[in-house]
């Protein structure tokens, strides 16, 4: 018999403290560049607590909204649509960092690629569990499946490279693929796009001057400490310089005009600096509950579009944590992730926020005697 239980308490409390966690890094890695910039050391940390509020208000309004209403062919056709027309809308205004990414309406401002990994994965969890009922066509059926549902996300990850912005198209393919992988895709089918996927990334890296000097930096970042490794070495330093406890909140160094971004895609590194490896093993096992109640809430899903669905969430988050962590620590090139929760970036919080509560709402819908 199935019953309402209540939100998974793990993964609501993982995601409350990650977003406390990062309202506070924010400020105390943005504080004295907000100062020199804006004249107000608030500057960040309001904007971030104003996203931070609205990402709250559509968590907890999805909480309590059956996930399956998010079902409908029309609402998922209409959501696709209108991220598609903002994908190319984004290309008829002005850049911002010589690139195409934002809406921006005065103070406020919107990045369609977010929204794009939401609307991949409500497409696929509503095409892939209609593929997956008796008598259809079945994952594998390269016409009626696999066409038209790599050809959306090739269609979204595309766009999304001519903003240019590599690491959010790579992250879309990641999502589509694990989604696609658990719903049964053959491995004869991985093993070609996997062979199709390197020369199309050797070229999109070795062809575009910058993306291929922050490889030549990730291999080789003592080679130029000053130029294209400078930001990668100052990471490092930040990292370690914090040591088990860390030098103390708001005592960071090398936020101190050392490390570009610092509360963006290096916040992990500020972390690291002022709260040590407590600190940072303490965010990292924040992300390993989520994942982990993420799955959970996967495995027992009470249909195929849940289980889907909560798997696309729980990727989207971890493996853009895992792509974020790696980069701050040295173990793969910089790329323009922000860390889910703890990075400033109204955008990305609040499309992580709407996303977890989705994944809480499918943890609710249980079956007897099956925690919530």
């Amino acid at each position: 018999m199935l019953r309402r239980a209540e939100a998974d308490r793990w993964l609501f409390v993982a995601t409350i403290t990650l977003c406390l966690a990062g309202a506070v890094m924010v400020f105390s890695a943005s504080a004295l560049t907000a100062r020199e910039q804006y004249g107000n050391s608030y500057h960040f940390l309001l904007r971030q607590l104003l996203w931070l509020g609205f990402g709250l208000l559509a968590m907890f309004a999805m909480i309590n909204v059956d996930y399956r209403r998010l079902r409908q062919p029309k609402l998922v056709l209409t959501f696709l649509f209108l991220v598609l027309v903002m994908l190319v809308g984004v290309f008829f205004l002005d850049k911002a960092h010589a690139t195409h990414r934002w809406f921006r309406l005065g103070p406020v401002s919107l990045q369609p690629s977010e929204l794009a990994k939401l609307a991949v994965i409500l497409y696929l969890a509503w095409f892939l569990e209609l593929r997956c009922r008796p008598r259809s066509f079945g994952v594998n059926d390269l016409m009626h499946t696999l066409a038209p549902a790599l050809g959306l996300v090739l269609m979204m990850a595309g766009l999304v490279v001519l903003e240019p912005d590599l690491g959010t198209s790579l992250e879309i393919v990641i999502i589509a693929m694990a989604m696609l992988f658990v719903a049964g895709l053959s491995g004869k089918y991985i093993a070609a796009a996997t062979v199709a996927a390197v020369p199309a990334i050797y070229f999109a890296v070795v062809h575009v001057s910058y993306r291929y000097e922050r490889v030549m930096a990730f291999l080789h970042p003592d080679a130029d400490p000053l130029g294209h490794g400078f930001q990668l070495m100052q990471s490092l330093i930040a990292v370690g310089s914090g040591g088990l406890t860390g030098v103390g909140l708001m005592e960071s160094r090398q936020k101190l005009f050392y490390l570009p971004e610092a509360h963006t895609d290096f916040i992990y590194a500020v972390l690291c600096e002022e709260l040590g490896f407590i600190g940072g093993a303490l965010v990292l096992a924040l992300f390993a509950v989520y994942a982990w109640r993420g799955l959970e809430a996967c495995f027992r899903a009470r249909d195929n579009f849940g289980r889907f669905l909560a798997l696309g969430i729980t990727v989207m988050v971890a493996s853009q944590a895992l792509i974020n962590l790696g980069v701050v620590l040295g173990l793969m090139p910089t790329k323009g992730i922000p860390l889910p929760f703890l990075s400033y970036g109204g955008s990305s919080l609040f499309v992580m926020l709407l996303g977890t509560g989705v994944l809480l709402n499918i943890s609710q819908q249980t079956g007897e005697g099956v925690r919530g």
